[in-house]
């Protein structure tokens, strides 16, 4: 029987923890150790580097990650596989092996080129999302170390998992099976306990990171090495399964794996098993990102102190008002929002202050830069008691906007750098889906009536949140069936935005996930153009979850009294 492929990762984003390559090389037996290092603002990050030296446009830290990292991969047969190389893997290989000759490491290096597209005028970027077709090419011709440019997530698993286990691309459960592995492993430590609903049940201050032993049918069990912090559960696993995901059918250039498949179920202390994944032709397009700069943001944050607190803002507002009146002109935009993170008869002065935070877009820098500094800061000694700000207003910065578009599979040519210098062109699927919405699936029944008490969701829910350019993605699911049963029928499209009135006006879209206990909205336009585009404070939908959770509705008191008594606190 063909052992499982041990798979881990040590960076779910361009920054995330710098000695997680040498803990997860020296913490356990591994065959491949991954890295994603890219997302949609990144790529802005990488391609403002090149601009101004073209000879980079990579993560840089893999590099230094590498001076240790690569000597401890080579002594224990560790193969490397990462996103790192950005907008110039070419770069990023002649990099590595130019440390490798340094430190004396005999490795062999191999890239994956073809993502970048002919970039729009006006945009900075355009990169479409390849699979892991090149990186199994690389891998199977002796690559020690494999870096890409722009990869979907999951193809840092499905290429090194193909490659051992000789799948092809009709193989397409198993393949299935290994997209949801790499989707469990490419946030790092959101699949060990961090950032998880419930972790006050767990000592969750320094997870450790994931790994995943792939096995031949694509099954999968999701673990991590022994000693590490953290936890691993089937709730952890399904929060970052529901992370940045929609419906059941999760699209990618490998294949689209349907999630109403995925069982998860416990495989021992710190082990979860992922079966069952059933896997479909991928859709005939690819998925690209573009980036581009969108104009000049500026903000000021005034602090209100104590009595009259509304009052206080609106004069402030109509201050600024009148200022940007007699200069003439106002930026195009201009947002306000006030947070009541005041108290009543407050010990300290801090508790007793409220934040006004005022946002200005436009295209012209003067417009968010002198103008609102003069407008702000001339107000100090003329305006509310208290006056002051967190910080005084600067010249400006520009800010980025990114866009998916879709292009034809065919038009995309994914060529695998061997490392004997050799170019492999990877053919697209032969065979394609076109993506269509699954039905939906039958509920079950609804939970019998008996009394309620009004509580905070997040007593029987957990939620895991994020950003898809400018949708927010809302992930909801429960640990026992008969909260199922409750909240399947309860948490609908209506009661979403009754709870949520930031969503009000917008589209939302739920779909519903049995298999996991749970339902997965997408918010369409709450970060209206994206990350980079700082469009609300929480620009990556981060916390919406949380916000979700806290507030109070009808619940059950049968799933009151079941909830555990660690996470029942408000």
């Amino acid at each position: 029987m063909t052992e499982p492929l041990r798979i881990g990762n040590a960076s779910g984003f361009y920054g995330d923890r710098f000695d997680a390559v040498r803990e997860m090389l020296t913490g356990g037996p591994l065959d491949v150790l991954t890295g994603d290092y890219l997302a949609e603002l990144t790529m802005l990050i990488l391609g403002r580097s090149r601009l101004k030296d073209p000879a980079r446009g990579y993560a840089t830290t893999f590099l230094r990650q590498l001076e240790e990292g690569l000597g401890l991969a080579h002594e224990r047969g560790v193969k490397i596989v990462a996103n790192a190389g950005g907008l110039n893997p070419a770069g990023l290989a002649d990099a590595v092996r130019e440390l490798a000759g340094k430190a004396g490491v005999p490795v062999r290096v191999a890239h994956v080129e073809g993502d970048g597209l002919p970039v729009p005028d006006g945009y900075l970027t355009a990169n479409a999302y390849l699979g892991g077709a090149g990186i199994a090419a690389c891998l199977r011709a002796g690559a020690d170390v494999v870096v890409t440019g722009r990869v979907t997530d999951a193809a840092l698993v499905t290429g090194p998992a193909a490659a051992h286990f000789g799948w092809g691309p009709e193989d397409h459960d198993a393949l299935a099976g290994a997209v949801v592995a790499g989707h469990v492993l490419e946030c790092g430590t959101q699949a060990t306990g961090g950032n998880y609903s419930f972790f006050r049940g767990h000592d969750v201050r320094r997870p450790g990171f994931p790994v995943a032993e792939i096995h031949a049918d694509g099954t999968a069990v999701i673990t991590k090495h022994d000693g590490t912090g953290g936890v691993v559960d089937v709730g952890t696993v399904t929060a970052q399964l529901l992370y940045e995901t929609g419906g059941a059918r999760y699209a990618g250039p490998d294949v689209t794996a349907r999630l109403d498949t995925v069982r998860l179920s416990p495989d021992g202390p710190d082990r979860v098993r992922i079966s069952g994944v059933r896997g479909e032709a991928p859709p005939p397009t690819l998925k690209a990102g573009l980036t581009r700069l969108g104009g000049w943001r500026n903000e000021v944050v005034f602090v209100l102190t104590g009595l009259g607190i509304e009052d206080k803002a609106q004069l402030v507002r109509d201050q600024i008002a009148d200022a940007f009146a007699r200069a003439g002109r106002q930026p195009d935009d201009v947002r306000w929002e006030l947070s009541r993170t005041d108290r009543t008869d407050a010990a300290t002065e801090e508790t007793a202050s409220a934040l006004l935070r005022l946002v200005v877009r436009d295209q012209d820098p003067d417009a968010v830069g002198r103008a609102l500094s003069g407008a702000a800061i001339e107000l100090a000694l003329g305006s509310y008691p208290g006056f002051h700000v967190t910080a005084p207003p600067g010249k400006g910065a520009p800010y980025g906007v990114f866009e998916a578009r879709y292009v034809p599979a065919g038009d995309v040519e994914q060529v695998a750098v061997l490392p004997d210098g050799r170019r492999e062109v990877q053919q697209p699927a032969a065979r394609t889906q076109a993506l269509a919405e699954a039905g939906q699936p039958a509920l079950p029944p609804p939970l019998a009536a008996g009394p309620t008490r009004l509580a905070p969701l997040g007593l029987v829910a957990g939620a895991r949140s994020g950003d898809k350019g400018g949708d927010a993605n809302i992930g909801v699911w429960v640990r026992s069936d008969e909260a199922w049963r409750w909240l399947a029928h309860e948490l609908t499209v209506e009661r979403l935005r009754e709870l949520l009135p930031e969503t009000a006006g917008l589209p939302v879209v739920r779909h519903v996930l049995p298999n996991l206990r749970a339902l997965n909205f997408t918010v369409h336009g709450l970060l209206g153009e994206g990350v980079a585009a700082q469009h609300r404070f929480d620009p990556q939908a981060k916390a919406v979850g949380e916000w979700l959770r806290s507030r109070r509705l009808s619940i059950p008191e049968q799933l009151l009294e079941s909830a555990d008594a660690p996470e029942v606190h408000a």
